[in-house]
């Protein structure tokens, strides 16, 4: 079989392929597809290919063609052609699919969010509905979605408030989820590492109230102020702060 590789990746990234990886095409079911083009190769409906960041197969059961708003199963796809494959957040931007060696590319990386809120759902009936959504909208790179060690409300991080205007469009739109957004302590945060898996998990548990798991799941340490941020980077030695989270892959 000729090895087939698929790229997904964002707005003017990783060698001009300009693609966004989930759409809602159809809110009453939750319809998403991630958009991909094929670099070489040829992709057939029904084969099995390796998702690089996981190592774990996936079986391209329905891959789609797209003409303006009408859609067609995708029978066989070659290099240059876009398709769609229908999935439920196992794809993101970035990702590599592939029937032969591995192909890692670095991906898209994370940035620190310039501004933090609390998600206010205004039903509470409703939270566990809230808490699929708000990973959804991560998933797609709507805002980045922060979950608490202490088990209070989810937290979003954004770059400007156009952002939290279509997240609260969006939800109320797409999931009839009203929110509001309320101030949030912290106005800095860092995606923390360390050398010493010890370490990290000591800080960690010292700082509860401070620590949150981003969609990932990886530790993020938030401040109230740039001054606070750097007070706890000078007492902290072997404990890496960074403003720049790596792309989740699979090692090359």
């Amino acid at each position: 079989m000729a090895e087939t590789r698929t790229v997904l990746a964002d707005e003017a990234r990783m060698s001009g392929f300009v693609f966004k990886i989930q759409a809602n095409m159809d809110p009453n079911h939750r319809d998403r597809i991630a958009f991909l083009r094929v670099c070489s190769g040829k992709l057939s409906r029904g084969m099995k290919a390796k998702l690089v960041r996981t190592g774990k197969p996936m079986p391209l059961n329905a891959p789609q063609f797209f003409f303006a708003k009408d859609r067609q199963l995708a029978e066989e796809a070659y290099a240059g052609d876009i398709v769609g494959i229908p999935n439920h957040g196992t794809l993101r931007i970035g990702d590599t699919l592939t029937d032969g060696e591995d192909i890692v590319f670095k991906g898209v990386p994370s940035f620190a969010p310039e501004q933090l809120r609390r998600v206010k759902l205004k039903d509470a009936m409703k939270a566990k509905k809230l808490r699929e959504a708000l990973q959804q909208m991560g998933e797609e790179g709507v805002v980045q979605l922060f979950v608490p060690h202490d088990g209070s409300p989810a937290i979003v991080g954004v770059v400007g408030a156009l952002q939290l205007d279509v997240l609260k469009e969006r939800l109320a739109a797409e999931y009839t989820l009203p929110v509001d957004f309320d101030p949030c302590q912290f106005s800095v945060c860092r995606w923390i590492t360390a050398d010493d898996p010890a370490k990290l998990n000591a800080f960690v548990e010292s700082h509860g109230s401070s620590m949150a798991r981003d969609l990932d799941g990886a530790p993020v340490y938030m401040a109230s102020s740039a001054f606070s941020l750097r007070y706890e980077e000078e007492r902290a030695p072997g404990i890496t702060f960074s403003a720049i989270k790596d792309y989740q892959r699979a090692e090359a």
